[in-house]
């Protein structure tokens, strides 16, 4: 069965810096740091205070009351996400066709833990009688993309790839896959993640992966010298793909192309990156020749940029090993030092700032950078916004366990 081409069509975001994919880039755009004090549980006798939250949201304008308090806060920023990519697409139960070719592909680093969290406590202090009835449906990462092919009757295939902070990146590069190989004709492709509770916080913090400051402004530093860990953030982005000449022909509002993807495992260590930087090398490569262009036409890359000491001197190494001297000509930056770092649903906010970026000819700059660092040397696009015109561009995401993951989007 020959390739076919897989647009965008629909955008949907919920991110710390906005609750829609305007807001959202704008934000980006202006440098707005959306890092912030946690204010979804009491943080006042742990190590740390700080996150990228959510703002703002009345999940009441998207869904309906009793729905939400059934489901993990996860699967309802999903499915604010999946509500402004659908209605964007122009989708609609009479354009849609057969349902069972139109897929889910949404997916989460680790599903729902607010969920977990709390009816563990209610497990240990009321017994484990008193559990609720809907603790599993909202505590697996599927239900995420179920609710979402529930809503929009999506009767395809529901597989969210789960690979930590790379697990948007390739849920999207697999739908990508199933509709350029004839298997669907359309999807939901993203990610969700709710991190931001005492297990899910103090878990990453247990292990050194999180800062340590309460300084909003001097948390989250991609490529910085002083970068010590990650801040943890929360959010979803969800992006609509469909079968190019099918869109044309509904006569759809395309904003974007998917045209390469590149996914690999480090085999090395469960947290560190490979210090070869071999994985994500190679994944670029595998990207680069899925998409049949030469490294150089790449004008810009949204890195992986966590703003811990190991991920971004890696990535940078992998970079510079696929991309030579352009590697200094082309553009990078990291959307995680206004956003903070939403796990398994980076890729999916990410993707939509670099389609975005893509459209508007515009790259959101890498905010908090001051002291260079002489492992990363790349130019991270510093604290200003670039206007630039583009013509391809990479989202790249990194998860632990050595997950590799390289999408190439193409302006149309």
């Amino acid at each position: 069965m020959s390739k076919r081409r897989v647009v965008i069509t629909g955008l949907g975001l919920v991110s710390p810096i906005g609750n829609d994919v305007k807001t959202s880039f704008q934000s980006a755009i202006e440098g707005k740091n959306g890092i912030d004090k946690i204010t979804l549980f009491d943080t006042e006798t742990w190590k740390v205070k700080i996150g990228g939250e959510v703002k703002n949201l009345n999940f009441e304008d998207y869904i309906e009351k009793k729905s939400i308090k059934r489901q993990d806060r996860a699967i309802n920023l999903a499915l604010v996400a999946a509500k402004e990519a659908y209605e964007q697409s122009g989708l609609n139960e009479s354009n849609v066709g057969d349902p069972f070719r139109f897929g889910t592909f949404v997916s989460s680093g680790i599903g729902g833990l607010t969920t977990i969290n709390k009816e563990t406590e209610v497990s240990v202090l009321r017994g484990v009688d008193r559990m609720s009835p809907f603790f599993i449906p909202a505590a697996i990462i599927n239900l995420i993309g179920g609710a979402i092919s529930m809503q929009y009757q999506a009767k395809g295939p529901n597989l969210p790839v789960v690979t930590a902070c790379s697990a948007a990146t390739n849920s999207i590069g697999e739908a990508f896959r199933y509709i350029r190989d004839g298997y669907l004709d359309i999807a939901f492709a993203g990610g969700s993640e709710a991190p931001i509770n005492p297990i899910g916080v103090n878990g990453f913090a247990n292990m050194r992966a999180l800062i340590q400051t309460d300084d909003i402004h001097n948390a989250s530093m991609p490529f910085d010298k002083r970068r010590e860990g990650f801040v943890i953030a929360e959010g979803a982005g969800v992006l609509i793909l469909e079968e190019y000449e099918r869109a044309v022909a509904r006569k759809a509002n395309i904003l974007g192309e998917i045209v390469g993807y590149g996914s690999t495992s480090d085999a090395y260590h469960i947290t560190a990156p490979d210090e070869n930087a071999e994985g994500v090398t190679r994944a670029l490569e595998l990207a680069l020749n899925d998409a049949g262009i030469e490294k150089e036409a790449i004008d810009y890359i949204n890195a992986h940029g966590t703003s811990t000491p190991l991920n971004d001197k890696f990535e940078t190494l992998g970079i510079k090993k696929v991309f030579k001297d352009h590697a200094y000509k082309l553009n990078v930056s990291s959307t995680k030092s206004m956003t903070g770092h939403a796990l398994g649903a980076s890729g999916a906010i990410e993707s939509v700032f670099t389609v975005e970026a893509l459209r508007n000819g515009i790259i959101p700059p890498t905010i908090n950078y001051k002291e260079a660092d002489e492992d990363c040397d790349l130019n991270y696009t510093p604290n200003q916004a670039v206007r630039k015109d583009m013509q391809y561009a990479i989202n790249m995401n990194l998860g632990f366990g050595g997950q590799n993951a390289i999408l190439i989007f193409k302006k149309v």
